[in-house]
């Protein structure tokens, strides 16, 4: 780690792509991996327009239930270290495929999330996009200050009955019914956002790829962009990756674990 070290004190614009394995020791399960989401229920039968128009109360359900998760999550030791080191280089960018916002919460400000953010809300209908503020107006069961204060029990309960008995977000521009705000299978990454992570992966001098499987693509193909622009590329993730034979440093290990020692030797 110490050679790493080395590099980012040279470097000049560094950047952070992240996935899943960053939030995973916050209790948040990742979707691919063997205690993920995707075991639980199949995304591709919720995670769609198509199904949110077949059944938008078993949708809602079932993101009100991961919203409910991550309002009772907390930032770990790696989220505060990507903050750490958003304040020591004055060119930095994280770039994450997470919709918690535990980065948020971390104090992060320099973000952005190529898949959206879970609490907040948006119209497939006529592309109205609601913020986190804005949409627990509209839906308040999904406010995360409320999921916050709820058990599960009550959640299945009392919660679920409401979205059964109809209780679901109607948009106030077109009156048809909201979803979360997140990026959906078949649907694009939100232009803004795509464009701002490739324009920076092309300047940086340093990508560091942070527990992400490196198969979701457009995302996957951010560090093979930093690659080709001679950025120097650091993995760290438990496990091995189609991105690992690119990488010129390998950390196996977590995401919480790593992080932290890099930030204290950079503090040296």
């Amino acid at each position: 780690m110490v050679e790493i070290q080395e590099v980012l004190k040279e470097a000049e614009q560094v950047g952070v792509l992240s996935g899943a394995g960053l939030s995973a020791e916050s209790g948040i399960p990742t979707f691919r991996g063997k205690d993920g989401l995707w075991n639980r229920f199949n995304p591709t039968e919720l995670a769609t327009f198509e199904a949110f128009q077949e059944d938008p109360k078993l949708v809602w359900k079932w993101y009100i239930w991961r919203m409910h998760l991550i309002a009772n999550s907390k930032p770990n030791p790696a989220h505060y270290a990507i903050t750490e080191m958003e304040k020591l280089f004055p060119r930095f960018l994280h770039i994450t495929q997470n919709v918690d916002g535990l980065h948020r919460e971390a104090g992060g400000k320099k973000f952005v999330e190529l898949h959206g953010h879970i609490f907040d809300g948006k119209c497939r209908f006529c592309g109205k996009h609601y913020t986190a503020e804005e949409f627990s107006e509209l839906f308040p069961i999904a406010s995360k200050t409320f999921l916050k204060s709820i058990t599960e029990e009550t959640l299945k309960g009392e919660v679920f009955r409401k979205i059964d008995e109809g209780e679901l977000p109607f948009c106030r521009n077109c009156g048809e019914i909201v979803g979360p705000g997140v990026v959906w299978f078949g649907e694009s990454l939100p232009e803004e956002a795509i464009e701002k992570a490739f324009n920076f992966a092309e300047g940086c001098d340093v990508l560091l790829v942070v527990g992400t499987s490196g198969v979701v693509q457009p995302a996957a193909s951010i560090p093979l962009i930093a690659k080709r622009k001679n950025a120097v590329l650091v993995e760290i993730n438990p496990q091995e990756t189609p991105l690992s034979p690119y990488c010129d440093f390998v950390f196996r290990e977590s995401a919480s674990s790593a992080l932290p020692k890099l930030i204290g030797l950079l503090k040296r």
